[in-house]
């Protein structure tokens, strides 16, 4: 389903953002062991990597052409960034068995579309610049009570 990128989508929170970003960097860096461990603690792990995908993916694709990120294919760009949310989130449905395959998929993403080889960065790169942005989104939406404090970035 379309959606409208002038309504921006609800934060995720800062917990979820992390739990999605540590199994991403783990799945890309091919540790299996602390993948497992990142999925096994969060039972909604393939609901997190489509949130991911589609709060932020979407909103870096679509800002492709608006300077200073000129862009001859924004249209093509974000275009795709919307067909893999679609696709993760049809994927998502079949269960929790999916989330290596969705995981991946993000990364994919990422590597083809995100990643400036060109000038030495690297997924992982894009992945922490990705996962700052998501973070901070959630920190605006989700404050810290008073007197306790957030977990950081690792």
């Amino acid at each position: 389903m379309f959606q409208n990128p002038t309504v921006p989508l609800a934060p995720m929170t800062p917990d979820a953002v992390l739990s999605a970003f540590r199994y991403l960097r783990a799945v890309e860096a091919g540790d299996t062991e602390a993948a497992a461990g990142f999925d096994d603690a969060d039972p909604r792990m393939p609901e997190l990597l489509a949130g991911v995908a589609e709060r932020i993916v979407v909103p870096v694709t679509a800002l492709c052409g608006i300077a200073p990120a000129p862009c001859d294919d924004s249209f093509a760009l974000e275009a795709a960034g919307r067909v893999l949310v679609a696709t993760l989130r049809t994927w998502v449905q079949s269960g929790p068995d999916t989330v290596e395959g969705v995981a991946h998929a993000v990364i994919a993403f990422v590597r083809q579309v995100l990643t400036q080889e060109e000038i030495g960065e690297t997924v992982a790169d894009v992945l922490r610049q990705m996962e700052a942005v998501g973070f901070g989104q959630a920190l605006e939406a989700h404050p810290a009570p008073a007197g306790s404090v957030h977990p950081t970035t690792a």
